[in-house]
């Protein structure tokens, strides 16, 4: 469940905006900003899983439905990592252009938090996680794994710097596509149980 949400939420693929977005600001400014997006991916995220099931409900969707287009979202997102790009389904150009234009305690929320680490990808997949899962330790475990997501977003946007130095440009974008390929994998089989649950295969 981690393996699957950290691929997805691709924060080291992130460093590369978070330098570019914070150049210029005390190491100080860049830690606030650092706690700020990991705060913001956990708390987007929690929402998003604990009131998944009434969003289910009220737009009379199933979870199978859902499993098949989560799993059609996550796909294109992952081809889009496999050319070592960030996916413009989590950030587009609009966003891109915004980040320039807000204050620096904006950034941590958007576009840092939402969409670029949060995005439709990862809301899709805890939303499922929490459908698929009934029993309360299974969803307890669901919310352990977000914070714990959150958490790793906040240190590894907190080591942003060396990231850069030890893997450089190319080392990142080598392993973007290398969780593009796991997200790849993921979204496939999401779309495979959808479609065996739904006609009962």
């Amino acid at each position: 469940m981690y393996a699957g949400l950290f691929a997805i939420t691709n924060s080291i693929g992130a460093v590369p905006v978070f330098l570019s977005v914070t150049h210029g600001i005390s190491l100080r400014e860049r830690i606030e900003v650092a706690r700020k997006v990991g705060t913001t991916v956990v708390v987007t995220l929690t929402v998003f899983a604990l009131i998944g099931q009434w969003i289910f409900s009220f737009f009379g969707s199933s979870v199978d439905a859902f499993s098949i287009a989560g799993g059609i979202l996550l796909f294109k997102m992952a081809l889009e990592m496999l050319s070592g790009e960030i996916s413009k389904v989590k950030m587009g150009d609009v966003e891109e252009e915004e980040a320039e234009m807000i204050t620096l305690e904006d950034i941590a929320i958007i576009p840092l938090g939402i969409p670029l680490i949060s995005g439709p990808g990862a809301i899709t997949t805890v939303m499922l996680y929490m459908a698929k899962n009934q029993a309360v330790l299974e969803r307890a475990l669901v919310l352990v794994t977000i914070f714990l997501i959150g958490l790793t977003t906040y240190f590894v946007l907190l080591s942003a710097d060396r990231i850069e130095k030890t893997l450089g440009n190319v080392g990142i974008k080598v392993l973007t596509r290398m969780m593009g390929l796991i997200l790849a994998s993921m979204a496939i089989q999401m779309i495979i149980n959808g479609i065996k649950s739904a006609f009962g295969i």
